[in-house]
């Protein structure tokens, strides 16, 4: 992977996003002042502000995929999905309540988040991989936050900002794939009481175990793996659902379960 942007400025770039995240502050658009950054460009950028993020004390546990819509892929204007990291400090259980003042711009997507027991490494696996080595499924909100203004993002802003991710809550149960239809399991969002969001599994790339196998192969032709015990969210089954302090959440997917987080 190439460890420079145009101009050189990887470790600056970066260095301005972390403090973004810390400060709790938007800024511009990355490409609006660096209209040459490629996406190879953005994953280095992304690497860069992780190892910040491990300097603090933070720990990997998983990683994510976003862009797995078709929609959201022609509005970016790419043809593929992008992948970011979790961290320990990322990660709140079903009730809990997050503060808003840990996030800048935040909005809610249902997802199925995939429990891994066996390592994943690309490419070339299949769906059939991807559920072998699966421990289990559990409903998961992903809270995306981008630290870009606005979320005026490009893809390259996006995968620079760690593919927009904020913090993801886990759900309490978690169930055996092989014993479920992921592409047609149905999910039903709920804000403050009222149904905001349905959808399915077949809108994250057809299935959402598509999604893993995309993850992994991807992974491996950049000589990373997914591990045993890493978590993985697999993209949203719906739209993203804006939230500010005082929303209460509530999302089911049938047949693996229910998640549900409040804002202060």
């Amino acid at each position: 992977m190439n460890t420079s942007t145009p101009g050189g400025q990887t470790d600056a770039l970066a260095q301005t996003l972390y403090r973004a995240l810390r400060d709790g502050v938007a800024i511009d658009p990355l490409t609006g002042h660096h209209p040459a950054l490629s996406i190879e460009d953005a994953y280095a950028i992304q690497q860069r502000l992780l190892a910040l993020r491990l300097q603090d004390g933070e720990k990997i546990i998983g990683k994510k995929i976003g862009v797995t819509s078709r929609a959201v892929m022609d509005m970016l204007g790419v043809g593929q999905p992008d992948f970011g990291l979790l961290t320990d400090a990322m990660v709140y259980s079903t009730g809990d309540a997050i503060p808003m003042t840990t996030l800048i711009q935040p909005k809610a997507e249902g997802e199925i988040a995939f429990v891994l027991k066996h390592d994943l490494m690309g490419p070339g696996l299949t769906a059939a991989d991807v559920l072998r080595a699966t421990e289990g499924v559990m409903a998961c909100f992903e809270i995306v936050d981008s630290r870009i203004r606005d979320w005026k993002i490009r893809i390259q802003d996006t995968v620079a900002d760690n593919a927009s991710c904020g913090v993801f809550v886990l759900g309490s149960s978690m169930v055996d794939p092989r014993s479920l239809d992921l592409v047609t399991c149905g999910m039903v969002l709920e804000k403050n009481g009222e149904v905001a969001v349905t959808g399915a599994g077949a809108a994250t790339m057809n299935s959402p175990v598509n999604a893993v196998a995309w993850l992994a192969n991807t992974l491996g032709r950049l000589g990373m793996g997914l591990k045993a015990g890493e978590i993985v969210l697999s993209g949203a089954l719906g739209a993203m659902v804006p939230v500010k302090a005082g929303d209460n959440l509530r999302m089911t997917i049938s047949g693996i379960g229910s998640c549900a987080v409040r804002f202060t």
